[in-house]
C-alpha cells in the first residue's frame, strides 16, 4: 500500500529534515508514525500525501510513484484528517461534507446523515457554522470529512487531539471499524495509548530519523524486565512480592491466604519510546 525508500527533505539547503527513511504500510494495516514535535512526522505524511515535493528517495502509493501518479483518480482513493482541522468556518458540517463531497464519484460518497451520526454530532450544531463549534466538535467535522469518500487510505494526524475520554474511545472504534472494512490507516501522533491501542505495527522517529520498527507487543517485550509485582493477604495482612516471571510456572512460590493482583513490570510504549530515542513526546 505504502512503500518509502531512502526518502529525505530539506527545508533550505542546511536544515536537513528527514535522513533517509525506509518503511512500507501493508493493506489494511494500522501503520503508528510516532514522534515528538519537530521529529519529521508531520513531514513525512505531507509528503506522503502530495503536499511537499522535492524530496529525495521514493515514494509510492497502491504500487504508483506519487511523482507520477497526481490524477483526480489516484487522490480519490485517499482521505485525510489534518491535525489543524481544516474546514470552511462560514459553513456547517453539513455544507461543508456537501461541498467536499462534490469532489468525488457520487458512487463513492457515504451517507453525511450516516457519517455524522456515526461520529455522535450533535444534532442541534447541524445546520450551525464552523465557527460556533468546540475543539472536539470541530475535530468530529473533519474526520467526517475524511471517511466521506469511502477512502481506501486514510492519513490521520492526531486524531483523538481535542477530544474528551469519550471522544477518544469513540474515535478509537471508528479506526478499528475502517481497518475491518479493509482500509489502511498511517496513524501520525505522539499519543502512545492511541498507538498502543490502534496500531499493528508503529514506527518511532527522532531528529529525522527512525529509530525503531515492530509491534507495540514485541516493542515491549524487548525492554521487559520479566518479573511480576504481587500483591496478597497473609495472616491479615496486605503484602507485595516481586518475583521472576518463570517461578509462577509451578504455581505462587509463598504463602498466602489470597490473591489481591498481579501486575507484569512490562514498560509501556512510551517507556520504549524514550529508550530508542532518548526523547519525551512533549
Amino acid at each position: 500500500m505504502i512503500e518509502v525508500k531512502d526518502l529525505t527533505f530539506y527545508y533550505g539547503k542546511n536544515k536537513q529534515a528527514l535522513h533517509g527513511l525506509d518503511f512500507t504500510v501493508e493493506d489494511g494495516e494500522i501503520f503508528g508514525f510516532l514522534g515528538p514535535n519537530g521529529s519529521g512526522k508531520s513531514t513525512t505524511q505531507k509528503i506522503l500525501t502530495g503536499i511537499l515535493k522535492g524530496y529525495g528517495g521514493k515514494v509510492s502509493l497502491f504500487g504508483q510513484d506519487i511523482l507520477s501518479a497526481h490524477t483526480q483518480e489516484f487522490f480519490q482513493k485517499i482521505g485525510v484528517l489534518f491535525e489543524f482541522p481544516y474546514l470552511y468556518a462560514n459553513l456547517s458540517a453539513v455544507d461543508n461534507l456537501k461541498y467536499f463531497s462534490s469532489f468525488y464519484p457520487k458512487e463513492q460518497i457515504r451517507s453525511i446523515e450516516e457519517v455524522l451520526e456515526e461520529l455522535e454530532f450533535k444534532p442541534d450544531f447541524l445546520r450551525k457554522p464552523v465557527s460556533s463549534y468546540s475543539k472536539g466538535m470541530r475535530q468530529r467535522a473533519s474526520m467526517a470529512r475524511a471517511l466521506i469518500s469511502n477512502p481506501k487510505l486514510l492519513f490521520l494526524d492526531e486524531p483523538t487531539s481535542g477530544l474528551d475520554p469519550s471522544g477518544a474511545v469513540l474515535f478509537r472504534k471508528i479506526i478499528e471499524e475502517e481497518r475491518k472494512k479493509g482500509t489502511t490507516v498511517f496513524l501520525t501522533t505522539h499519543n502512545m495509548l492511541d498507538a498502543d491501542l490502534l496500531c499493528d505495527r508503529v514506527a518511532f522517529i527522532a531528529d529525522g530519523e527512525i529509530k525503531a520498527l515492530d509491534t507495540p507487543k514485541n516493542l515491549k517485550e524487548r525492554g521487559s524486565s520479566h518479573r511480576v509485582v504481587i500483591d496478597y493477604l497473609y495472616q491479615g495482612r496486605r503484602e507485595e512480592k516481586t518475583i521472576e516471571a518463570p517461578e509462577l510456572e509451578a504455581g505462587i512460590p509463598f504463602a498466602h491466604d489470597e490473591m489481591i493482583s498481579i501486575h507484569s513490570q512490562e514498560p509501556t510504549l512510551e517507556d520504549m519510546f524514550i529508550h530508542y530515542t532518548g526523547r519525551g513526546l512533549s
